[in-house]
């Protein structure tokens, strides 16, 4: 199983410096990944967030979000639900061995945890910090 965190699926939605190398991960690699309402969630606020920031305008936005949609509906996402519990506690225990070395910001110990509940083996990201614990967790961990 293939956990992408938001910064990976953004690139696959919304055109930034990683979407060349995140649909090349992907097509050298031509499964479902996983897709939670948490995930959901973060990635669509992520793209409202970029109209906020004047990242880009409201229809290529809107494009974006439905492309969520349609992602969904041709099987390219596998929507999952996380026990938020199972969640937390993993986060804590990574954060326990792993943030006074690495540093690890809490949405990065959730997203790694939430990979880690879901028994996923591949972790992607375009966040340099989050492969690190990815790998520290015993992911397999990559970076686009």
């Amino acid at each position: 199983m293939v956990y992408p965190d938001t910064s990976f699926l953004f690139s696959t939605v919304l055109h930034d410096s990683n979407t060349l190398s995140a649909f090349a991960y992907l097509r050298a690699n031509p499964q479902s990944i996983v897709l939670t309402p948490w995930q959901k969630c973060e990635l669509r606020n992520a793209i409202r967030l970029s109209v906020f920031k004047k990242d880009c305008d409201g229809t290529v936005a809107g494009r974006a979000l439905e492309k969520i949609s349609s992602n969904i509906a041709e099987g390219h996402y596998t929507e999952m639900a996380l026990v938020w519990p199972d969640v937390l506690t993993i986060a804590d225990e990574l954060s326990e061995k792993h943030t006074l070395k690495l540093g690890v910001r809490t949405l990065d110990l959730l997203h790694v945890a939430a990979a880690l509940s879901l028994n996923a083996k591949t972790f992607l990201t375009c966040d340099r910090r989050q492969v690190t614990l990815a790998g520290a967790a015993g992911l397999n961990a990559v970076i686009i």
